[in-house]
Formats: C-alpha cells, structure tokens, sequence
C-alpha cells in the first residue's frame, strides 16, 4: 500500500468516525421526559371575562411620547372601570397609584415576605386608523366569534385575565400563600416611566419578588424547524433595542451636474455595506436552551443539525444570514434600515441626509459596540454615526428554578400537550425594568396566537378569538392559586 492509499484510507476512517458520531448524537437528542400529570379543572366565566375585556377596549388609553396628545380622561375613565368591573379586587386589594401611569395593587397572602410575585401588564395601546379598520378599533365589538380593537392582544386581555381570575378566586374565599401584586403601567408602548416607577418603589421597600410574569412569548405553531406540535415560548431575556442615524453633510448644489457620489449615494453604499455585512452569530443562553429544548423534538434531519451544533453552527448561521427572519434574529445583533431622509427637491442635491436604523442588540451585547461595529463595516469617516437612544439587553432569567417551574405548570395545565420552551425575546417590555431587583422575570402573553393575529399586533384588525379570552384567564388561576 502506497502512501497516498494509506492517506485516503485514513481519511475515509475519519470520515466514517466523524459521520458515526454525527449520527449517534442525533439519535440520542432525543426529547425530555415528562411525567404525565392530572391538573385541576377550573370553570370559567367566560360570559363576564368577555365582557369585562369589551369595556376596557372601549376606553381609548392611546400613549403617546408627548403627553399633551393624550387624553387623560380616558385612562381615568380606565382606572373607573377596573373598580366597577372587579369589586371584590378593589375591596380585597390595596392599591396604590405611584404615578399617573403606574397603578400598583396588592393582595397580601397569609405570610409576610419580601419575596411576592409580581404579575404584570400594560393598559395603554397603539393608535389605530379607523378608516383602514373592518370595525370600530374602539367598539369592543363581537362578531364571528372574536372580539374587536386596538389592545384586545396587547395587553389589555392579559389585564383582563389577571383581575378575572383574582376576582373568582378571592369569590371562593381564597388567599395566596404570599402577596401578589398587580403591576400595571399606562405609558409602555412608548418606553415610559409607568412600570419604572413600580420597579423604583419595590427597590426602596426592599422587595425581591420570587416571581414576575410580564408580556412576551404565547401559544403559537410553526415557529421551529421540523417541529410540528404546538409551543408555549416563555421569554427568559430580551434583546436591548437601539436608535441610530447615518448622517453625512455636503455642500448641495444643483442636480444637473453632480459629483460620482451625492451624499444620498455615500448612505446608500454604507446602508448595502451593513445588510451584506451581518454582525457575528452570537448563541446565547436562551438561544442555546431554546434549541437544546425544542431541536430534540425535530425531525431527524434537524436533530442531526441542532444536536451537533458543534460541527454545523456555520452551515446554520449561513441559512439564518441568507433567509433573514426570526431565525437568524435569534442569532445576532440585526440591523433594520427604517427611515431615510435627503432634499426637499428633485432637482437640488441635499446638503444634508441621513438614514434611519432600527437596531435589536443580542444578549451579551452592547449599544456602544454595535456603533463600532458599524464604524468598522462602513469605512466611511465622513458619515456621522450618531445614538439617538437605547435600551441595553435584559438579564437573562433563571431556568432550573421553582419560579420558572411555576410557569411551566401553569402552561401545560392549561394548554395539553404543548412544548414548553425558553425563548430570546426581540421586542422591549416593561419587564426588563424588573431585571434589576429579580432574577426571576418571564414572559409569556397567555394567548395562542396564529400567523394573522400575532401580524394584528400594532396593525389593523386586532381581535381575539373568545376561546382565547377564557383561556388568560384559566391560566392565571392556575398560576395564582399556587403562589
């Protein structure tokens, strides 16, 4: 046997050892087992949970970042309903209003703790175009099995639920084991002070809460690779956000004879240098448990991939990169061109454009090395890259905990058969406010949610099955009455 025989028969040995132990690893990436488990049943008052949601859709608590658009009667006309519509809450509860947009309610449990849970929600909305609407976004209106308007997804069915459930609980003489607060902000669809006021006042008190569930994750089919059940995303930790803008000034002139390059042009270049540029992939801690839960309940071509990692991260990251989408935004810092901005005129080159940039900054990631990364791809010291505002990652929450496993009972309780999984959230919510005085911080929004509806969220024709509306609140009386 000659030497190059000996080379590829020693090749072809690694080749088989490598595609063996490929194969082995994904046979046994096999899902967790789980005990089955007989859960309680709980009735729900489906009739008066939909209609307690219908009169609170009908108050216009519309946020905005100047104040002085909003209408301030009709969050007091909010504030007015939650008490005609939960007595037993507001007699039970104490509550306190910590600023015009934080309403705190605390229903002490048998025991005195610093250690309560804290269940969250958001009772100001989006604005909404009634002309681009099927129905009134205000109505509250029921037909064809769903109600309608702006808030009945987010979150004015997750208060919805919260008050509901508390409400029969505390009608059939129930009282938590610890206290429970009710946290609720009317300013965080425009990153306000409402939840931060809350967070300030637990942190003086000396509060740590052992528990805190908030918006975020929810039901939902479809969303990994070869998985065809059902599952229930629990967010762990959520990416920071972060403003940008490209500026980059010149001496205008008339369009007629331009230079090679207008400063529109120069934007463009680095706008292109950056989408063909992605930031490195970054596998988090969420990300890791997401895919460490759910790959192993792929198919088997998936399985071979999520279960060696080790040797296809690159041939993922390139798919994430090619396809773009919720994927690949598991995967890195993204980069989103939203805005652009040059001369008033056709005819005139601008003396001065920029371009808008809508970043989600990955777990372990910072504002300040996002820029310089884009100072690094761009190339272009003439360009002026300039943070208008952020919000830096959250703190990634605990797993393997009672808190979580509190969550994770409540889910399965109410929804059967579903995967339940840890999840990175892309959006911002109050909750990561909480991040600060907890370790414990979840979020999962207590709905199954379809393609459409998840799409309806800040767009036209939100509206909520009625099945959905019952089901918040069986949720949360199953995570209530085992804190």
């Amino acid at each position: 046997m000659n030497e190059l025989e000996i080379i590829l028969l020693v090749l072809g040995s690694l080749i088989t050892v490598l595609l063996l132990v490929v194969l082995i690893k994904a046979a046994c990436f096999k899902p967790f087992k789980t005990s089955l488990k007989d859960y309680p049943e709980f009735v729900i008052n489906q009739e008066k949970a939909v209609t307690s949601l219908q009169e609170m859709i009908k108050c216009k608590t519309i946020s905005y970042k100047d104040e002085e658009q909003e209408d301030y009667q009709e969050y007091l006309k909010f504030e007015q309903k939650l008490k005609e519509l939960f007595p037993l809450v507001h007699k039970t509860c104490t509550l306190s209003k910590l600023s015009n947009k934080s309403l705190l309610y605390k229903w002490s449990g048998k025991s005195s703790t610093k250690e309560p849970t804290v269940l969250m929600s958001h009772y100001d909305v989006v604005p909404a175009n009634a002309e681009l609407w099927t129905e009134d976004p205000f109505s509250g209106i029921e037909k064809h099995g769903y109600i309608w308007g702006r808030g009945t997804l987010d979150t004015k069915n997750t208060l919805n639920g919260i008050l509901n459930a508390a409400e029969q609980l505390i009608k059939d003489g129930f009282v938590p084991e610890y206290d429970i607060y009710f946290a609720f902000s009317g300013n965080e669809e425009v990153l306000g002070y409402g939840a931060v006021k809350i967070v300030d006042w637990f942190e003086q008190q000396g509060i740590t809460p052992a528990l805190v569930v908030d918006e975020g994750g929810a039901v939902v089919e479809n969303v990994f690779p070869g998985v065809k059940k059902s599952c229930a995303l629990v967010g762990i930790a959520e990416k920071g956000s972060c403003e940008i803008e490209l500026i980059l000034k010149s001496n205008g002139g008339h369009a007629s004879a331009p230079k090679p390059h207008t400063v529109v042009g120069e934007l463009s270049m680095a706008c292109v240098a950056v989408e063909n540029h992605p930031f490195p992939r970054n596998l988090s801690f969420p990300v890791k448990k997401m895919f460490d839960c759910l790959g192993r309940e792929s198919n088997f071509l998936y399985r071979i991939i999520f279960a060696n990692l080790w040797l296809f991260k690159g041939l993922l990251d390139y798919l994430c990169k090619k396809s773009g989408g919720e994927l690949n935004a598991l995967m890195r810092t993204t980069m989103a061109f939203t805005q652009m901005e040059g001369s008033n005129a056709n005819n005139v080159i601008p003396p001065y454009a920029k371009m808008g940039i809508n970043s989600r900054l990955m777990t372990g990631e910072s504002s300040d090395e996002a820029l310089s990364y884009l100072r690094k791809v761009i190339k272009n010291d003439r360009i002026e890259i300039k943070k208008n505002s952020s919000n830096e990652p959250s703190r990634i929450s605990e797993v393997n905990c009672l808190a979580y496993q509190k969550v994770e009972e409540a889910i399965k309780g109410t929804w059967k058969e579903v995967l339940v999984s840890p999840y990175l959230m892309f959006a911002c919510s109050d909750s990561r406010h909480y991040g600060r005085i907890s370790p414990y911080v979840y979020r999962f929004s207590a709905m199954r949610l379809s393609l459409e509806e998840r799409q309806s969220i800040h767009g036209n024709n939100e509206k909520i099955p009625l099945e959905s509306i019952a089901k918040t609140v069986e949720f949360y009386l199953r995570l209530i009455s085992n804190c």
